[in-house]
């Protein structure tokens, strides 16, 4: 089970980082976007965005140490419901927004933002579960290889189905 954990740390953590310097590039764009997702409020979009993109950033350093770790899968599972409820209740509403997760983009928010959340969550707590511990090097290995190549499908998502969309 340690190497499950070391595999949903490299996940999630990557995951994090990515959407965490993404929001920091863009800031301006992100803070303009907060208020379509949240609209119940309005005249205090920018400082969610600042306490959103801090607590992305709090997420890898957090899921680095072994005794830090419960702490940075309770943080990525406590912003990934708050995404989803978002997300959810902006497609409920028929509203068009923009994924901005990872960055400008055009995409609108759909169901396959809400199955990629369900999916980190699932890792967030899988990890959150999973006891700590160094297993051998050669296991550290593939679980970190498997969680990075799984954060670079989830970043990717929107481009991968664009490109499948595309190209039936």
């Amino acid at each position: 089970m340690e190497l499950v954990r070391i595999g949903c740390a490299c996940l999630v953590g990557l995951v994090f980082a990515v959407s965490a310097v993404s929001k920091l590039r863009d800031f301006e764009g992100f803070a303009g976007s907060v208020p379509a997702l949240v609209p119940a409020w309005p005249g205090r979009a920018r400082l969610l965005a600042i306490a959103t993109t801090a607590l992305e950033a709090l997420v890898p350093p957090l899921l680095i140490a072994p005794v830090t770790a419960p702490a940075g899968f309770g943080v990525a599972a406590v912003l990934l419901t708050a995404f989803t409820a978002a997300i959810a209740a902006s497609v409920r509403r028929g509203r068009r927004t923009a994924c901005r997760c990872f960055g400008p983009s055009s995409v609108p928010l759909g169901p396959r933002h809400l199955v990629r959340n369900g999916v980190l969550l699932t890792c967030a707590v899988l990890g959150a579960l999973s006891p700590g511990g160094l297993p051998p090097a050669g296991g550290v290995a593939v679980a970190a290889a498997a969680g990075l190549a799984g954060a670079v499908l989830i970043v990717s998502l929107d481009d991968i189905v664009e490109l499948f969309a595309r190209n039936p």
